[in-house]
């Protein structure tokens, strides 16, 4: 139980600093696009639809990572789309058709 704590711990560091940098990244451009202009709400509606899509991206970035890591620990049955597997874990949409295999159970909860 201890070395999924710790893999969870690690990969969870990992996406923690990539939403970190996205998330400074997001704020530099806003800033700068924040000047003065004609239409404020205009630029507001574009700059919170940069901003949601960009996050977005970073959530999809942030699956892959998991998706690796399970393929790195063998956490689902052969033959899995450890993508999709990770998207469940992520959105926490809970198991159906696939679930962990027994010594890597805890790690869908930590991806949640």
């Amino acid at each position: 139980m201890l070395i999924q704590f710790l893999i969870g711990g690690i990969v969870s560091v990992c996406n923690i600093t990539i939403h970190a940098m996205v998330m400074t990244a997001v704020v530099s451009v806003a800033r700068v696009s924040a000047t003065k202009s004609p239409h404020p709400s205009l630029l507001l509606i574009i700059t919170m639809i940069a901003t949601v899509s960009v996050l977005m991206a970073a959530h999809v970035l942030e699956v892959i990572v998991w998706s690796l890591a399970y393929s790195i620990v063998d956490a689902a049955p052969a033959g899995t789309n450890l993508v999709y597997f990770a998207f469940v874990n992520y959105a926490t949409l809970g198991y159906g058709d696939v679930t962990p295999v027994e010594d890597w159970k805890l790690l869908g909860p930590i991806t949640g």
